[in-house]
């Protein structure tokens, strides 16, 4: 043990002394969680529309008033349909309604009006939100209509069921609160398993790893050396991040603080033994970033940060059995909006730990201590 205390009080000058990797540390935290909370957001807020106006009557400007009093839609007004088509292939325009002609006289006369709507649907999901907000509108200014007509009472639900929605978990629907999370997940991988394998193939590029290699020194103790401080400081990250997203974002914290650091730990034993497993295979720091780089945003994408694990492919979900990525994300989340305890995610950290162990012992085999 006293052979690891040294290690570890070598391990800390060393990384001090970096000054690539103190920015790392202390900026990278901040930076990911101001800027990549609000950056990385499905949240639509500015939808910018278009109308056609071919009627231009009192009907189809008091439809267009209920667009524009809408806070989550951009709305103009044009009388040229080509120009909101050039507007929409430009993309300088999210959707086009048009208004026919026509439309005032034939509502009046009790026929059925139709509307063209046509929305830029390269972002599927975007296309998918403008079309359900515009038919919201649609149908509450047709049901205005009706109560105008007297055909319903003003108080009368027009379905025959009434729904009362209540959002557990996340009653405002503030993203913020769903992509923190996964940010604080992506921040503890990168120190935790891209600086631990790049800290050490830096070391074998300056010649001290060979220093080391020459000492009475074993394999688990040189292993526990790097493991201790890039656990430690990940940690101390992962502490930063969730007081900045409760600071400035309000992200609730249901669960126990100690339930998430203890799963953190498993996590960051698991994320270490990667960048562990891929130091021994690397000999220059080109090659970890080319290395990491493949796998960790294979493993990001696929953990189910920005897209539902249960909507992707089967082979995809089965390759999830071996992204330790996915079991934090999923636990993290479960953790903080959910209040779940130990006992609730003890399938995600029999999982980690396992995958965990058998890095972990790969690389203490697979690394080559030379005299």
């Amino acid at each position: 043990m006293r052979t690891v205390l040294f290690l570890l009080e070598k391990e800390f000058r060393q990384i001090f002394r970096n000054k690539f990797m103190l920015p790392m540390i202390f900026i990278l935290p901040l930076a990911q969680t101001i800027i990549m909370v609000h950056a990385a957001s499905f949240d639509l807020k500015e939808i910018r529309l278009l109308i056609v106006d071919e009627d231009a009557s009192t009907e189809s400007r008091n439809l267009e008033q209920k667009f524009i009093a809408s806070p989550y839609y951009v709305t103009d007004v044009s009388m040229g349909n080509q120009q909101a088509l050039n507007q929409l292939i430009s993309g300088k325009k999210h959707a086009v309604l048009t208004i026919p002609s026509g439309f005032e006289a034939d509502r009046k006369a009790g026929e059925q009006v139709t509307l063209q709507l046509l929305i830029d649907a390269v972002n599927q999901q975007n296309a998918g939100l403008i079309n359900a907000y515009t038919r919201s509108i649609l149908m509450d200014y047709s049901k205005d209509l009706m109560v105008e007509q007297g055909l319903i009472d003003s108080n009368e639900n027009l379905q025959p069921v009434r729904i009362h929605k209540k959002f557990w978990y996340n009653p405002g629907l503030n993203y913020k609160h769903y992509m923190l999370p996964g940010i604080l997940v992506i921040l503890v991988t990168i120190i935790g398993g891209f600086l631990t394998a790049l800290n050490i193939v830096r070391e074998r590029e300056m010649g001290t790893m060979e220093q080391i290699n020459v000492t009475p020194i074993r394999k688990w103790q040189f292993m526990m050396g790097k493991l201790i401080p890039f656990t430690i400081i990940a940690l101390f990250d992962l502490g930063v991040g969730l007081f900045i997203g409760w600071l400035l974002y309000g992200v609730p914290v249901f669960g126990s603080i100690v339930t998430l650091f203890v799963f953190s730990l498993v996590y960051l034993f698991t994320a270490v033994a990667m960048g562990l497993l891929i130091s021994n295979e690397a000999r220059t720091q080109q090659q970890v970033m080319f290395t990491v780089f493949f796998f960790f945003v294979l493993f990001i994408l696929m953990s189910g940060i920005f897209t539902p694990v249960e909507s992707m492919p089967a082979w995809a979900q089965i390759f999830n059995h071996i992204n330790p990525l996915y079991y934090f994300m999923k636990a993290i989340r479960m953790i903080l909006l959910k209040g779940s305890a130990l006992a609730d995610v003890t399938e995600e950290l029999i999982s980690l730990l396992v995958l965990g162990a058998v890095m972990f012992g790969v690389a203490i085999l697979r690394y080559r201590k030379t005299s």
